[in-house]
């Protein structure tokens, strides 16, 4: 349910709540059939209440605690329901970066996630530093554990494991091609065995 409130927070940041953020909501999180009503009340009151969204990110993440790979399926979901409607505003990306220090990400990291839901916020030649989630600045060492731990969280057999569902196995084959596209770039470039 926090989930659920974070969103409602979240349509309206831009001033109108549209029927393809709901549709987006419905498609990220399941809801059994007798529930959506109680659902929809929360969405609505959640909405309508002014008090802001930071104490709902804290409880996802005190209740998902240090398992990343959970949060950033979270995060992603926001994403994909703030640009549900074709376009990704501004208020909308500065509730997500601020939904992502909730979670323990850095501003690296959360732009990896965005450039991962939202195509048209990538540049025509994605940064590999992003797409890892590092500044240019990082050491090589801070680049190797920033490749490694994306393979290792996002590879498909491990999110099968984990029981997460088919659509997130997709998206772990996806992030670990980009990593490893990333990681061969910025090796290249720096000339690292």
């Amino acid at each position: 349910m926090a989930f659920v409130t974070l969103a409602a927070k979240l349509c309206k940041t831009d001033g109108r709540v549209t029927r393809d953020e709901i549709d987006a909501l419905k498609r990220v999180v399941s809801f059994p059939e007798e529930a959506r009503a109680e659902v929809g009340a929360i969405f609505d009151a959640a909405k309508a209440d002014s008090a802001g969204f930071e104490p709902y990110a804290r409880q996802i993440a005190a209740i998902v605690r240090n398992d990343m790979v959970m949060l950033e399926q979270i995060l992603a979901g926001l994403v994909q329901i703030a640009a549900a409607d074709g376009t990704y505003h501004s208020g909308e990306r500065d509730f997500i970066n601020r939904v992502a220090r909730e979670f323990g990400f850095s501003r690296e990291q959360c732009m990896r996630i965005e450039h991962t839901y939202i195509p048209a916020a990538v540049p025509d030649e994605e940064d590999p530093y992003e797409i890892l989630g590092v500044s240019r600045d990082a050491t090589d060492e801070e680049v190797r554990k920033a490749y490694r731990n994306i393979i290792k969280d996002f590879h498909p057999d491990k999110l099968v494991a984990k029981g997460m569902p088919e659509e997130f196995h997709e998206l772990g084959a996806k992030k670990t091609s980009e990593a490893n596209i990333a990681y061969d770039q910025i090796k290249k470039e720096r000339r690292l065995s």
